[in-house]
């Protein structure tokens, strides 16, 4: 069935020597909004790209493992490869990732994992096996990675840099507002307790409204206590998020927590991710805000 004009997708096919980094190198795709599967057969390959392309152009983006977990169907993905070369509509290139053998042989130990085709075997047997299996695969990769000097967090660094819209690693920087009586975001990298400042719970024109409201939002900045909060939190993020995007961090989750999770935390979310957003990818959101009366979400 056609389905009108498709835009062309580019698939990335991951493979190499096994501990070599593939699932590194899958969460970094992941992160670029490639839509990603591991372990694809290659058998599958064309049946798989041709349901993404009746998506309707939903993915252009595919990144998909393949190593010798599916060696029966290993000898499929030539066929397959040579199929695509045929299309107009797709683009495919292989990232090959490989180390040497006594990078690959410390990470076996390090995780007390068996290779796959050595399970009962000494590793280096599966290593050597292995390259021989995988030696005209590398002969056709468009790009080689060798990992063994590299930590994780520079393999994800090279992968962001290399297939990156705008060549910059994607970093962004999550506030959220809670209530400490609904519990502590389990998901937050950092958390703030703001429940020391003056509550506009209180005032009994404001008890009903939120952090979001100008009048509530003033209440709350104007004390002096909030004005060093505020010049103290900042200055150590403008520090700390530097840090954490160059160790590879995709993400980082700020919450910032007063008693109900409606009046200071908000003001304060709003106001710190906004002070943030020009340098950052900056998301605000009021997980309890809706709480009050009641009322969930």
């Amino acid at each position: 069935m056609s389905t009108g004009s498709v835009n062309e997708v580019q698939l990335v096919i991951i493979t190499g020597m096994s501990g070599a980094g593939k699932t590194v190198a899958m969460q970094s795709f992941e992160d670029l909004g490639f839509f990603c599967v591991d372990n694809l057969p290659p058998t599958l390959l064309p049946k798989f790209l041709e349901l993404m392309k009746e998506s309707g152009n939903k993915m252009n983006k595919v990144a998909v493992v393949m190593d010798l977990r599916g060696r029966e169907f290993f000898d499929h993905l030539f066929k397959s490869l040579d199929e695509l070369a045929e299309t107009s509509w797709v683009t495919p290139q292989i990232l090959y990732l490989d180390a040497d053998d006594a990078a690959l042989v410390r990470r076996y130990k390090e995780t007390r994992r068996t290779h796959p085709l050595a399970p009962a075997g000494l590793p280096l047997e599966g290593i050597k096996q292995e390259r021989e299996l995988l030696e005209e695969l590398k002969g056709r990769a468009q790009m080689i990675y060798m990992t063994s000097e590299m930590k994780p967090r520079e393999l994800r660094e090279k992968i962001l840099t290399e297939f990156s819209v705008n060549k910059q690693s994607i970093f962004t920087v999550n506030v959220v507002s809670f209530g400490f009586k609904h519990g502590i975001p389990i998901d937050a990298d950092l958390v703030f307790d703001v429940r020391f400042l003056p509550n506009p719970h209180y005032i009994e024109s404001m008890r009903p409204r939120t952090g979001l409201d100008e009048d509530v939002a003033t209440y709350v900045l104007k004390w002096n206590e909030t004005s060093k909060f505020i010049e103290k939190v900042t200055d150590l993020l403008s520090f700390m998020l530097p840090q954490y995007k160059r160790e590879g961090k995709s993400q980082l989750v700020i919450a910032i927590g007063c008693t109900g999770g409606q009046h200071r935390s908000v003001a304060l979310a709003e106001y710190i991710g906004h002070h943030f957003e020009e340098d950052y990818e900056t998301i605000i959101s009021h997980r309890d805000i809706q709480k009050r009366k009641g009322i969930t979400t």
